[in-house]
C-alpha cells in the first residue's frame, strides 16, 4: 500500500494490491479500495486501476488518485484521474503526464502534484504542476521547478511544501531537499530555508510546523519552523523513514527502521552508537522532541509506506508492507484511535 487519504467517515487507500480480506474471505479490489474509517467495513467503492496507485486527494465529492496506471475502470487515464468518491465513476478529467507522479496535495482551489515528470499535456512542468479544481484544466501560470524528484507535497497557509531528491527549486541554490513555493503563484518562499541532511521521502505542515521523514545513514524526522525553516528538533533512526504526518502536536511517522537511536550518533550503515529503544517501522514523536510511548511494532523490510491522520476522529492510519502489528496478523494496512 502507498496511500491513504480520510473523507469525513470514509477512508481511501490505493496500492499494488488486487484483493482485499474481510471477514476471511478475498474480495476483489484493483489498486483501490475505500473503508468506513470507523468500523473498518469493506465498502462498495471499487474503480479498477491497470498499475500501481501512489498517491491520494481528497475535494469536496471527489476523490483524485495518481500512479503508474493507463487505465481506470476501462477509461483511459494516463497517471491522474478524478474519482467521484461516493461511486468510484471516472470523472471527465484528463490529462497527459510525461514520467512518474508521487504525490497530490489539494488547497487553495487547486490539485497540486509532484514527482519524476518533465510534462504535463505537453506543457514543460519540471516535476511540479497544477490543476484547478474547478475547471480541472492544467494551471498556466503556476509553474515552479525543481531539478530532480519530488516526492512529496503539503499545503498549509497559502505556501506548497516541497520534499525530495532536488537540489534546487525554482533554479536556486541551497534550496535542497526541502522548500517551498507560493501556492497561487509558485514563486520560491526565500524566508523559509531549512537544511534537510538528507533526501526527503515525506512531508507534512500543520499549525505548528512543518515536518520532514528522511533517508541517508540511519534515517530522520525532523520538525521545522513553518515561517523561517529554522530546525525544532530532530529524531534519529536506524533506518529511512519514509512517511510522516502530524495529529494535535505529534509526529507520528513510519519506515523501515527497527529502532529509534537516543542520541543523534549513528554508525556503520546507520545503526545507532549510543544506545536506542525498540520502535519496529513506527514511532511518534511528541511536540518537544522527545519520543513518545506509541510503539504499535509492524515487521516486513519494506515496513510503512505512508501515514495518514484524521483530525476530527483523532485518527491514524498507516500503510505499507507489514503483515503483522504488534505481533498479531495485520496485512498492509492499520488504523488507530
Amino acid at each position: 500500500m502507498y496511500a491513504i487519504a480520510y473523507r469525513a467517515n470514509t477512508v481511501y487507500v490505493g496500492g499494488s494490491f488486487t484483493s482485499t480480506s474481510v471477514g476471511g474471505r478475498t474480495v476483489a479490489r484493483e489498486r483501490l479500495a475505500a473503508f468506513d474509517a470507523r468500523t473498518g467495513a469493506l465498502l462498495d467503492w471499487a474503480p479498477r486501476a491497470d498499475g500501481t496507485v501512489r498517491a491520494l486527494a481528497v475535494a469536496e465529492h471527489a476523490v483524485y488518485a495518481a500512479g503508474d496506471f493507463g487505465r481506470v475502470s476501462g477509461h483511459a487515464r494516463d497517471s491522474i484521474v478524478r474519482l467521484d468518491a461516493a461511486s468510484g465513476a471516472v470523472g471527465t478529467f484528463r490529462h497527459g503526464i510525461d514520467g512518474s507522479p508521487r504525490s497530490l496535495a489539494v488547497g487553495n482551489g487547486r490539485l497540486y502534484l509532484s514527482g519524476a515528470f518533465t510534462r504535463v499535456d505537453r506543457q514543460v512542468r519540471s516535476r511540479l504542476a497544477a490543476f484547478s479544481l474547478n475547471t480541472g484544466e492544467l494551471d498556466a501560470t503556476w509553474k515552479p521547478s525543481a531539478d530532480n524528484t519530488v516526492y512529496s507535497l503539503a499545503y498549509a497557509d497559502g505556501k506548497v511544501y516541497l520534499g525530495g531528491s532536488f537540489h534546487r527549486t525554482n533554479n536556486t541554490r541551497s534550496t535542497l531537499r526541502l522548500s517551498a513555493v507560493d501556492g497561487s503563484t509558485g514563486a520560491l518562499d526565500q524566508s523559509f530555508r531549512p537544511s534537510a541532511p538528507a533526501v526527503v521521502y515525506s512531508v507534512a505542515a500543520d499549525a505548528t510546523g512543518v515536518y520532514a521523514a528522511m533517508g541517508g545513514q540511519g534515517g530522520r524526522a525532523a520538525a521545522y519552523q513553518r515561517s523561517t525553516g529554522q530546525s525544532r528538533w530532530t529524531r534519529v533512526f536506524d533506518g529511512d523513514v519514509q512517511a510522516i504526518a502530524a495529529l494535535d502536536g505529534t509526529a507520528y511517522v513510519g519506515g523501515h527502521f527497527d529502532r529509534a537511536c537516543t542520541t543523534s550518533a549513528t554508525g556503520a550503515y546507520g545503526t545507532c552508537t549510543d544506545g536506542s529503544v525498540s520502535r519496529v517501522k513506527l514511532a511518534a514523536v511528541a511536540g518537544d522532541g522527545s519520543l513518545a510511548g506509541w510503539a504499535p511494532q509492524a515487521n516486513g523490510v519494506v515496513g510503512v509506506r505512508t501515514v495518514a491522520v484524521h483530525r476530527d476522529h483523532g485518527s491514524v492510519a498507516v500503510g505499507g508492507d507489514f503483515t503483522t502489528i504488534g505481533g498479531q496478523p495485520q496485512r498492509r494496512y492499520a488504523s488507530f484511535g
